[in-house]
This record gives C-alpha cells, sequence and structure tokens, in this order.
C-alpha cells in the first residue's frame, strides 16, 4: 500500500516537470528543427506542397486543426474554420467556412489563405479545394497518440510554430504518462463502450480506443477496427460495464440494446464532451483524460486517510451515473490531471 505523503510527492514533482518552459522540446527535439522558410513537406495523399514563406493566413476544414493552431500559438493566423471549432477563444472573429456537409469551396477561397490545413476527416473536401487554385496540406488519420503529436509537429513546421507545437507536445505527453503509470497497476479493467449512435461504435486503432486504454479501461469493441456498425447481438454479447456517453448521445444508456447491458441495467455511465472525445489534438487528449479519471476512479468505495489510501481494488456499479471507484491512486491520478492542465491554461 502507497503512502499518501509519497503519492503526494510523485504529485508535487509531476507538477513541476509537466509545465513546458520556453525553449523547451518535446520528446522528438521538434523545437530543435530548422523552422525556416521555405519548406517542402509531403501530405496523407502523397502531393507535395511547398510554402515559400511563413503563411499569414490560414484556413482549417476541421476542429482538430483548428484547436491544434489556438494550442501551439497559430491562432491569430487563423482566418477561417468551421462551425464546430466556434468553442475555441476569439473563434466568432474568423470566417465560418461550413457547408451543409463538409467545407464550402467558396467561402474558403473567400478567406484568400495561403495554407489550408485538411484534418483526414475532410479528405472529400480536399480535391474541390485543390480544384479553387488553393494550397492544401491533408493530414492523415490520427489512430493514436503518437499519431496526434506528429500531427502537431507537422501543423507547426507548416505554420512556423515549431516551438509551439513542441511545448504542446511535451504538455500532452506529460499528462499521457502520468496517467499511464498510475492507471497501470489497475488489474480488473472495466469493459467500456463507446456508442455513437445507429449501432455505431468506436473500435480498436482509433485514437480513443488509446485514449480509453490509457484511463485504464477496456474497450469491449476492442476486437473489431475502426468505427464498425455492430448489431443489437453482438452488443449483449459484449456486455459493456460502462458506457462512454456525450450530450448528443445521454439517452442512449436506456435504449436497447444498452438498456440491457450491464452498464444500462445498473446506470453506470460517464459523460465526455463530444467535442474532446470526437476531436484528435492535444487539448482534447487531456481534456478526455482528466474528465474519464475523475469520474472513473474518484467513487463512493475511494477512502484517503491520514496516513495512506485505501478502496476497493474492484470498480462498483454506480445508480447516480457518476461511474465506479477503484483505487484511490485513482484520486490522485485525476487530480495530476488536473492539475497539469490548469498549469498549462495559465501560461496561454
Amino acid at each position: 500500500m502507497r503512502q499518501l505523503a509519497t503519492l503526494c510527492v510523485g504529485l508535487l514533482l509531476v507538477t513541476a516537470l509537466a509545465a513546458p518552459v520556453a525553449g523547451q522540446t518535446g520528446q522528438s527535439g521538434e523545437a530543435t528543427q530548422n523552422c525556416s522558410f521555405p519548406v517542402t513537406m509531403t501530405d496523407a495523399t502523397g502531393t507535395e506542397i511547398t510554402l515559400e514563406e511563413r503563411p499569414e493566413r490560414v484556413t482549417t476544414t476541421n476542429p482538430s486543426a483548428a484547436q491544434t493552431m489556438w494550442e501551439i500559438g497559430g491562432r491569430d493566423q487563423v482566418v477561417g474554420l468551421t462551425q464546430y471549432a466556434s468553442y475555441l477563444e476569439g473563434s466568432e472573429s474568423r470566417t465560418n467556412v461550413s457547408a451543409s456537409f463538409g467545407v464550402s469551396v467558396e467561402r474558403v477561397a473567400g478567406t484568400n489563405p495561403d495554407l489550408v490545413v485538411a484534418p483526414n476527416a475532410s479528405a472529400g473536401d480536399v480535391q474541390g479545394l485543390r480544384d479553387a487554385g488553393l494550397t492544401v496540406y491533408h493530414l492523415p488519420q490520427a489512430t493514436s497518440i503518437e499519431d496526434i503529436r506528429e500531427k502537431t509537429t507537422t501543423v507547426g513546421r507548416l505554420t512556423g510554430n515549431c516551438q509551439g507545437a513542441a511545448e504542446t507536445n511535451t504538455w500532452m505527453d506529460a499528462n499521457v504518462e502520468t496517467v499511464r503509470e498510475l492507471t497501470s497497476g489497475i488489474e480488473d479493467r472495466p469493459t467500456v463502450l463507446y456508442p455513437l449512435g445507429g449501432g455505431y461504435v468506436a473500435a480498436n486503432s482509433t485514437f480513443i480506443d488509446a485514449v480509453l486504454s490509457i484511463a485504464g479501461t477496456d474497450n469491449a469493441a476492442s476486437e473489431y477496427g475502426g468505427y464498425p456498425q455492430l448489431n443489437d447481438e453482438t452488443v449483449l454479447q459484449m456486455d459493456p460495464e460502462i458506457l462512454i456517453l456525450t450530450e448528443n448521445s445521454a439517452g442512449l444508456a436506456a435504449a436497447e440494446p444498452y438498456a440491457s447491458t450491464t452498464a444500462g441495467q445498473q446506470n453506470a455511465t460517464v459523460q465526455v464532451r463530444v467535442r474532446d472525445l470526437n476531436q484528435p489534438a492535444p487539448r482534447s487528449v487531456v481534456n478526455v483524460l482528466r474528465s474519464l479519471t475523475r469520474q472513473l476512479y474518484i467513487g463512493p468505495d475511494a477512502v484517503v486517510t491520514g496516513q495512506s489510501a485505501t478502496a476497493t481494488a474492484t470498480p462498483t456499479a454506480t445508480t447516480d451515473g457518476s461511474g465506479p471507484g477503484f483505487t484511490a491512486v485513482s484520486a490522485v491520478v485525476a487530480a495530476v490531471v488536473g492539475s497539469l492542465l490548469l498549469r498549462r491554461r495559465g501560461r496561454r
């Protein structure tokens, strides 16, 4: 049993180490790379993109790219974004380039961008934008934390924000590794399922699956890949213990087949903001880990005394949707992530 004092010392050390300082590099030393222009890079379509000088006007076709620009210090370069990035501070002063489906080529062209950053979800828009004479860099799909890190580095290099990208990756990695280390000791990991509606779920080989694993859970749909559509019988056979819901799917726990699973019958759910769980970008990763650890691990069975931390070793179902309790080390996990998040926001 770990002593509470040891946990507190670990918390203080991790908080101090995780806050990036000026000039600090990420794991791959991004801040030390040449960030000058011109630069030529090859995107996910195999197309070479050359930028003669640092782009002053950048339009993003997906909220994950806009969020990344905000985090790495490039928000002032952004002139266009989609409606799903409206939560970003100052987004109201940028042009909304959304269409009924995807983005409007005319609206994007109207922002007169030096560069259009198009994440994987905007794949269907890329050719139309290029046909309009725009310089478009298409990012690959992110299926892991490593992919998100690489995308952040790429966006930083394309926009001349290499140091900001390195600091952002350092911050994200510190959160990820802290939670990974402290949840690695959970022996009885609960099985969870993230239903998207219409029978679709988030399965293996997705960044969502990666985040769920780091948070100390097992994805009930891990034998599948991507975002498959499953029938009711398959969901019932999976029998998840906890449902991961968003504000868009809050009612699914009471609907079949989910209502007949262990999670549905015991109302064992946690809720995460859809913009965090569905946007593969650094802030989303940290926000999801923070939200999941708070809801999953600070449960009714966790007890922290003056000298030691004790709790039940296995999750217990709840009836109020607040999540199960694991070990009290979990409370430290949540405190660590919350502290790191606040430390980062205080710097920006």
